[in-house]
């Protein structure tokens, strides 16, 4: 069973308990790391809590929402152990997979459905990565200057 950690700020809560739902009625044990409050939270703290959190499990998988998903993105990125894809549909979901061996999924909650968000929940999760031609390309990201 994979391990699936879920975090967000305030402007992603909703679709992060909604996918917490139906990642446990598809089976899978999800891993919510907040935000729950109801102020205003930051999201670099939620994508750090999650890269760490993910870091002693190499084989798991993140899912991260904030308003736009670009933000919350950009701040897992910071960790060379994630490899964060900001997802819009399901077509995204599967090629972060298969081509970029992302482990990370961002999804903004003000700019995608329900329905799409959950498809593509399930895409990302469920695409192994194709390797070959992708591998060196993929091993390059973490060896990149800091």
């Amino acid at each position: 069973m994979k391990e699936v950690y879920l975090a967000s700020d305030h402007a992603g809560t909703f679709l992060k308990e909604t996918i917490i739902d139906h990642l446990r009625e598809n089976g899978m044990i999800p891993h919510d790391l907040g935000y729950t409050g109801d102020g205003k939270a930051d999201y670099p703290d939620y994508a750090a809590k999650l890269a760490q959190n993910m870091k002693p499990v190499p084989d798991s998988f993140g899912i991260l929402i904030c308003g736009s998903g670009i933000g919350i993105s950009i701040a897992a990125n910071r960790f060379p152990w994630v490899r964060a894809a900001l997802c819009h549909d399901v077509t995204t979901a599967k090629l972060a997979r298969q081509h970029n061996n992302a482990n990370v999924m961002a999804l903004g909650e003000r700019l995608i459905g329900v329905t799409t968000a959950l498809d593509a929940v399930d895409a990302f999760l469920a695409t192994t990565f194709e390797a070959g031609r992708h591998s060196g390309r993929v091993e390059k990201l973490s060896q990149l200057p800091q």
